[in-house]
């Protein structure tokens, strides 16, 4: 899921080498804009406008459209000192409902940065959806059957991607994602949680 928009970040970044900006800006939609397994394809793009990439991934054996906007700006003003700034959101479709939804920003103004250092006091079992966004603050990604297992029911997710460097340099990737799947009662069923290269 999340790998398309690191996929589509990248692109971006090397874009950047040919001017100062890639892609078109765009301002992440309120939680109440669009709603998972009521939300159309035509009300995101209508609201929108075209996307950077259109494309399908295989979820839980079903087959789900994805829509994804990116936007960087070398002149942006980054979360982390000597982070290339950029935006992806993504969007996932089944049936022609909204299943899915994805963001990632290391602008300092929408950053999707999170305090992973918290995650060691979410419990399965015990832990509210409540709590944990309390705990970690607004999720950057949301999903349904079947972007998740119809077990799992509904999932968060938390993503933060950077970039730093450039041509001459070399480039340096870090990304961390974070997956809270919770059960018909709003507790934690599930923790997923990985990241990987150099911050």
């Amino acid at each position: 899921m999340f790998k398309t928009l690191s996929a589509l970040l990248l692109i971006s970044f090397f874009s950047l080498l040919a001017g100062c900006g890639a892609g078109r800006d765009f301002v992440r939609p309120s939680p109440e804009t669009f709603k998972l397994g009521q939300t159309t394809y035509l009300q995101v793009v209508e609201q929108l406008g075209d996307p950077k990439k259109t494309g399908d991934v295989l979820k839980n054996g079903q087959t789900v459209k994805s829509i994804t906007y990116v936007y960087a700006h070398s002149m942006g003003e980054p979360a982390e000192s000597g982070v290339i700034p950029a935006r992806a959101l993504s969007y996932y479709f089944y049936d022609g409902k909204l299943v899915g939804e994805e963001f990632v920003s290391s602008f300092k103004s929408d950053s999707s940065n999170f305090d992973d250092t918290k995650i060691g006091t979410i419990t399965k079992g015990k832990t509210t959806r409540a709590e944990a966004v309390q705990l970690l603050g607004r999720p950057s990604a949301t999903y349904i059957p079947p972007m998740v297992k119809k077990t799992s029911g509904e999932a968060i997710g938390y993503i933060y991607s950077t970039t730093r460097g450039g041509a001459f340099t070399g480039f340096k990737f870090f990304r961390k994602v974070l997956i809270i799947s919770f059960d018909d009662r709003s507790q934690v069923s599930d923790i997923d949680y990985e990241s990987s290269g150099t911050q």
